[in-house]
Order: C-alpha cells, then sequence, then structure tokens
C-alpha cells in the first residue's frame, strides 16, 4: 500500500489513494491512529473513508478530516477545500503555519445519563461521544468502560475533562476501535460542547484545539503536517 504519513497535534493517520478492505487496514496501519482512503477527488474537494486500526470505519474525525484537507490544499493549492465523509460535508480554509479553521456543521447534546456509577454527557458531532466530567488521569479507568459498554450498542468515544482557567478545558481521550490518542477534533468540540458551549481551547496531551459554538454549529481551528516528506510504499 503506498501511503503518505500526516498528523494532527499527535493524532496520526496514513492517507491512502487506493481501494481498502479491514484486513489491508489491519495489515498496514502499524503505529498510526488510522487510515483515510481517498475515494474521490477535484480542485477544491475531496471524499473519503476514516478506517480505525482494528479495520472498524468511524463516522466522523476532525482531526482526519482537517489532515485530508491540508493534504489536498498541498497537492492543487485550493484554499478552501470541502471534505465529505458519509453524508457530512466539513468546509476547511487553509491558514497561516498548517493551521486549518474547519466548519463541522451540528453538533447536538443530550441529557446527563449515568452507566457503571459514571455520570456523562453524550454529545452527536456526527459521531457518538461520551464526555465525563473529572480528572482526565481517570481516562484509562473510565474510556475502555464506555467504549464498549451495552449501553452504546455500536460503541462510543470518551473523553474525560476538567475546566482549567478561564476558557481552556483539559481532556484526555479514548477513541473507539482506537484507543488513547494524543488529541481529537471532535472530542474537543463534544468536551466544549458538554461544558457549555461558545468559545474554548480544549488541551489534550498532543496539542490545544480551539473550538467555537454557536447557533448548534462547531468551528475548529488546529494544525495539520506531514510527518515523512516522501510516500512510505510497503
Amino acid at each position: 500500500m503506498r501511503s503518505s504519513r500526516w498528523q494532527a497535534h499527535g493524532n496520526v493517520y496514513l492517507i491512502a489513494e487506493e481501494p481498502l478492505t479491514p484486513e489491508l487496514v489491519r495489515a498496514e496501519v502499524g503505529d498510526a491512529d488510522g487510515i483515510l482512503e481517498v475515494r474521490a477527488r477535484g480542485q477544491d474537494w475531496l471524499q473519503i473513508a476514516i478506517w480505525n486500526p482494528d479495520g472498524s470505519t468511524a463516522e466522523m474525525s476532525g482531526n482526519g478530516t482537517r489532515i485530508a484537507a491540508r493534504w489536498l490544499a498541498g497537492q492543487t493549492g485550493a484554499t478552501d477545500v470541502t471534505v465529505r465523509v458519509g453524508p457530512r460535508e466539513v468546509r476547511s480554509r487553509m491558514l497561516e503555519d498548517g493551521f486549518v479553521e474547519q466548519q463541522l456543521g451540528p453538533v447536538v447534546v443530550g441529557e446527563p445519563q449515568q452507566v457503571e456509577g459514571i455520570l456523562f454527557t453524550p454529545v452527536d458531532v456526527g459521531n457518538p461521544h461520551a464526555v465525563v466530567e473529572g480528572d482526565p488521569s481517570d481516562l484509562e479507568r473510565v474510556g475502555p468502560l464506555l467504549e464498549t459498554h451495552p449501553h452504546f450498542p455500536n460503541g462510543t468515544n470518551v473523553q474525560v475533562a476538567r475546566r482549567r482557567e478561564g476558557s481552556r478545558i483539559e481532556a484526555r481521550v479514548w477513541e473507539r476501535g482506537v484507543g488513547e490518542t494524543g488529541a481529537s477534533g471532535t472530542s474537543a468540540i463534544a468536551v466544549a460542547a458538554a461544558f457549555g458551549g461558545g468559545a474554548a481551547d480544549v488541551a489534550f496531551p498532543g496539542g490545544t484545539l480551539h473550538v467555537e459554538l454557536e447557533n448548534g454549529l462547531a468551528k475548529l481551528i488546529g494544525n495539520a503536517h506531514p510527518v515523512d516528506a516522501a510516500a512510505a510504499v510497503s
């Protein structure tokens, strides 16, 4: 499989322009957090599938779509790129120093729920999230417990977060089908939404993402960079 390797705040994806299968993904993903399969592309748009290391697919990824947008912009020179993932379209605008402003669409925050004594807020960002307010170090217990709990028939992404000073929120994320990752774009949005919306800087171990929520719609700003200058061939 011929691929290029990219990272966004410590979240690493491979980009492949060939049809993938669960078996091929599991064989080729290595230590990456997933593979972005480019299924179609134009000058300023592309359609992708987001593969998890276990061979499953994700409905959405803020960091993954940002990487895809930067990848295409680097090839075509486009300053605005639309990334299509299933029924969703993420509109992205290239900023300086590898940063990208994304419009990720609607966010739905549910009523607080409790599973196994763990209180969480469900948030839909095109993919499912369970946001737990608490010490982020508790993620290693809470993440795997909630990810595959029968309460979530299709699994869920899990965040444990706490508010620091001002609009800054500290968080760690356990991604469905992946495990803990350095950062997550949709998780940043889910955390900000669960903590009351508005504008927030969500700090993950891999870096800080800026979120703005207005009228139920999410804007996300973060960076994306190639890890290897040359494509890797295996």
